[in-house]
């Protein structure tokens, strides 16, 4: 057994030449037993034990022992440590984009903090993150978002199991469930419904809706696309960078999971693009790369707005995507000037790549390489979005199996 221990109420004086016990001056006050060891970082480590408890002391000793033996070892002081404390830490050792940090930690103040926050590490178990998972299904939190959060906070008990501020992340336990999703299946638009759009779109932006229909941009993409991503030539589309904002400044940036891409550039959006670039020139735009204090770069952008500048995504979609839905009959209009657009999350600019899936999907290309046009991170999570878009493998099944049949003995 790791460590000894200490009876305090007795103490070992020596009488007549031998050692005997003899009652201390704390017999009957106070924690009796005293269970001491020495730690890893070689400073001993104790925990105080009232009368009654030896067999309990020995046990907590046991337990450090076997802890110590498979690497699970937890120093007690570090255990103290409360979830918030350790969280606001390990935020600012993160190299992730400024505005994910931002975003992380905005969730876990606002979702976290108030119910898990005070929480002492060492003192996390399981039925606290299923408390408090509840809690956010309670309040209404939607699924996607809720996911979200429960994923950060994962990540940090995940980090302090590693730290050794925890000896196992109580979210990795069978009875922990990650918050319900309810998956809707994509419906993507006709063809004609992305061209009632487009039609309603100022002209200025018209050619966004082919980027996005046609190559699979996403929006952010569509705003910091560049004159030299366009390989006319070899009609190839160079997707390196994005316009986004970075603590509420716009930057660009590298695509969304930093996953760079080239995709086929269809005749014609290549030739929408050089009649947008013909009647308003690109314009060059400086701006800070990938954060609000990064170094300045100079960008010869294909869309701005009419007053010269950059394309904030705000104004194009209050300005011109929500009227075109509403002239194209998706969404209803406004009552009054004042009343704001309907909200129309499923009919937000990330419908072009939908459509752009679908239809190559119906054309027979393989998921591998919608995925790579798509910049996912794989195969399977465009399988996951997109599988009951391929309604002609039930058909190639069919055929295929009556085709092997073909080729058997004749019953008759």
């Amino acid at each position: 057994m790791a460590g000894h221990i200490q009876d305090r109420w007795y103490k070992t004086q020596m009488t007549d030449g031998k050692p005997s016990r003899v009652k201390s001056d704390r017999y009957g006050t106070g924690m009796r037993y005293r269970a001491r060891y020495v730690g890893p970082d070689g400073t001993e480590k104790s925990k105080s034990f009232r009368d009654g408890q030896k067999r309990l002391a020995e046990q907590w000793l046991a337990q450090i022992e076997a802890d110590m033996t498979r690497g699970q070892y937890v120093d007690p002081r570090a255990g103290r440590i409360t979830f918030r404390q350790y969280a606001e830490k390990w935020l600012k050792t993160l190299g992730s984009e400024p505005s994910t940090v931002a975003s992380m930690e905005s969730q876990l103040r606002l979702h976290a903090f108030p119910y898990i926050g005070a929480r002492p590490l060492g003192a996390f178990q399981p039925e606290h993150v299923r408390e408090w998972v509840a809690t956010l299904e309670q309040r209404g939190i939607p699924g996607p978002y809720a996911r979200a959060i429960y994923s950060n906070v994962r990540a940090v008990l995940s980090a302090a199991v590693d730290d050794k501020y925890l000896s196992r992340n109580p979210c990795s336990v069978r009875s922990v469930k990650q918050p319900v999703v309810e998956r809707k299946r994509v419906v993507p638009w006709l063809a004609e419904r992305v061209f009632a759009v487009q039609a309603a779109m100022p002209e200025r932006y018209q050619a966004m809706v082919d980027l996005g229909a046609g190559c699979g941009m996403r929006q952010s993409e569509i705003l910091g696309v560049t004159v030299d991503a366009f390989d006319f030539e070899t009609d190839t589309l160079h997707v390196v960078q994005q316009l986004k904002l970075s603590r509420s400044k716009p930057v660009f940036a590298p695509p969304k999971g930093g996953r760079l891409r080239d995709v086929p550039l269809p005749g014609p959006v290549a030739d929408a693009l050089k009649a947008h670039m013909k009647q308003y020139p690109p314009v060059e735009i400086t701006l800070p790369w990938r954060r609000a204090d990064g170094p300045k770069v100079t960008k010869r952008l294909i869309f701005t707005a009419p007053m010269g500048n950059h394309v904030w995504r705000t104004s194009l979609n209050d300005g011109a995507w929500k009227p075109a839905l509403v002239a194209a009959g998706i969404i209803p209009e406004p009552e009054t000037e004042e009343d704001n657009y309907a909200a129309a999350r499923e009919h937000g600019m990330h419908a072009l790549r939908h459509f752009y899936a679908s239809a190559l999907l119906d054309g027979g290309e393989n998921i591998k390489a919608v995925s790579e046009y798509l910049g996912h991170s794989d195969p399977a999570m465009t399988l996951r979005v997109y599988a009951h878009l391929m309604p002609s493998s039930r058909e190639r099944t069919r055929k295929a199996i009556a085709t092997a049949y073909s080729r058997g003995p004749i019953r008759g």
